[in-house]
């Protein structure tokens, strides 16, 4: 017996001495690093407090991005965090994966603030048997060679190849074919990964012009062309600004210009992609219109612009000067960001304090359209943190014909809100081009739960419909809505916004 003991003794002994010996390796070690870090920070002059604080001083950066993590998952409420809550997520989440919606023991939302939208339901709902399909809308359809006829209220609104990785287009125009909606390119031009889905596109022509840009930059009729040619493509549309950023070009940082998106860009590998802040040759409404029916002539299809609104004395001069040259002059459709919209990269400033939210420039729009008699010409689609079907439904009541999304649908593919889109670092591979990370992001499970946000989507905005008594979501108007008053009450959007009618 004293042998084993002796023989594990002697087997043991030489084990605990390694540990040891790399014990007193790894506490020297952190402090050699610890002294060298404090004599780095003492010595630096760029950053006060790793000078007075030297090493203790790194925890404040450490902490602050913990801070994110935390507030996300242990410390805010469902309906506190900005831009968008838990609630909302949960709610995109459940439909992406078809899973049950339906919520427990009561709402979680705040019913009484100033400004709170309700649906005034109908004492009599429209049975199941007696509601309709939702239906189809052409845009286009006089004025255009070949109008597209659009199928889903729901749509995928601008998100570039480039600001979003390979698998996230490959998962989103798969999932837009599968659901039937379209996917807008964003500015970055159209990649390969857009047409191999199979979806309908609306190409988007940004202010560099990428995809249809000639080699000094001006827009190229051979390339609208070579664009047009592709059937899926069946809209263009000329960004003159977005909600993130009105009045600033797009911004893709150059650790995210990979050799494939610098070659469909036009641009150099590896450096900051900055679009000019507007169109160079579009000075004013007639510029625009001119703009519009040149792509339109050229392409065959229907043609828009993409805007934000903020002063709205324009509006007047460009409705009054399609008038003055006649409707087919009109844009096919009007796209409205608001500005509280998203994107990869944008300044602070811009983000927080230029533009009007959709709120208040939606009814706006629509309302000036009927004035000038230009409402059944001129579609409207709307975005701008709409991707719950209260704030769909709520756009359709306020004279939108398409409500489109890009947050909504990085959350149906896994976006968890982490906030690193501007960097290459996005955990779930949807804003990264770092191969390791989009390993996560399987396209093909991803486009199963796009196809499902958009049916859920869609049918929930019925369920909304019926309840407020119309067969399908198309027939909702302003009167089927309440919003709450600084009195406590509420009255209805048409009170607040009563529809006009041309003169």
């Amino acid at each position: 017996m004293k042998a084993e003991v002796t023989e594990a003794v002697e087997i043991i002994t030489p084990a605990l001495e390694i540990l040891t010996s790399l014990f007193v390796f790894a506490v020297g070690l952190v402090f050699l690093i610890i002294v060298i870090t404090f004599i780095i920070d003492i010595n630096q002059n760029k950053n006060a407090i790793l000078r007075n604080y030297p090493v203790v001083g790194h925890f404040r950066s450490i902490f602050s991005s913990l801070g994110e993590f935390f507030r996300q998952y242990f410390f805010a409420m469902d309906r506190e965090e900005m831009p968008f809550n838990r609630a909302e997520r949960d709610w995109v989440h459940k439909a992406a994966n078809n899973a049950d919606t339906t919520v427990a023991f009561g709402s979680t939302k705040n019913l009484n603030p100033v400004g709170t939208v309700i649906f005034a339901n109908c004492p009599f709902p429209t049975l199941d048997e007696d509601a309709v399909k939702t239906s189809d809308i052409m845009i286009g359809e006089k004025f255009c060679q070949q109008p597209y006829q659009a199928k889903s209220i729901f749509n995928i609104s601008g998100m570039s190849f480039g600001a979003i990785s390979k698998p996230a287009v490959l998962a989103l125009s798969n999932g837009a074919r599968m659901a039937g909606c379209w996917y807008n390119t964003g500015e970055g031009g159209l990649s390969p990964y857009h047409l191999e889905g199979g979806a309908d596109i609306v190409f988007q022509i940004g202010t560099a012009k990428y995809g249809v840009r000639d080699l000094e930059g001006n827009l190229s009729d051979e390339k609208l062309c070579e664009l047009a040619a592709h059937e899926n493509v069946k809209m263009f549309e000329i960004k003159m600004s977005q909600g993130a950023k009105p009045g600033k070009g797009g911004i893709l940082p150059g650790t995210k210009v990979t050799p494939q998106i610098a070659q469909i860009r036009g641009i150099s590998i590896g450096e900051d992609s900055i679009s000019p802040n507007r169109h160079v040759e579009i000075k004013s409404a007639d510029d625009l219109l001119k703009m519009i029916n040149h792509v339109r002539k050229i392409t065959g299809k229907p043609t828009g612009f993409k805007s934000v609104i903020g002063a709205t004395d324009w509006l007047d001069e460009f409705f009054q000067e399609i008038n003055k040259q006649g409707e087919a002059y009109a844009p096919d459709f009007i796209t409205l960001d608001s500005g509280d919209g998203g994107t990869g990269a944008a300044p602070m400033p811009l983000l927080d304090n230029v533009g009007l939210t959709i709120k208040e420039t939606l009814p706006l729009l629509v309302d000036k359209l009927r004035q000038y008699n230009l409402k059944e010409r001129v579609k409207v689609i709307t975005s701008g943190k709409l991707i719950t079907p209260s704030e769909v439904a709520w756009a359709l009541c306020s004279g939108a014909d398409f409500i489109t999304s890009a947050r909504g649908f990085m959350f149906s593919i896994g976006c968890i809100q982490a906030l690193k889109c501007n960097r290459n670092t996005c955990p779930t591979g949807v804003t990264t081009h770092n191969k390791r990370l989009q390993k996560g992001l399987d396209p093909k499970n991803k486009a199963t739960k796009v196809a499902n946000y958009v049916h859920n989507m869609n049918h929930a905005v019925e369920i909304i419909a019926h309840s407020c008594g119309v067969r399908e979501p198309r027939e909702l108007n302003r009167s089927h809505v309440r919003i709450v008053q600084d009195n406590g009450r509420s009255v209805t959007m048409s009170e607040l916004y009563p529809e006009k009618i041309g003169g």
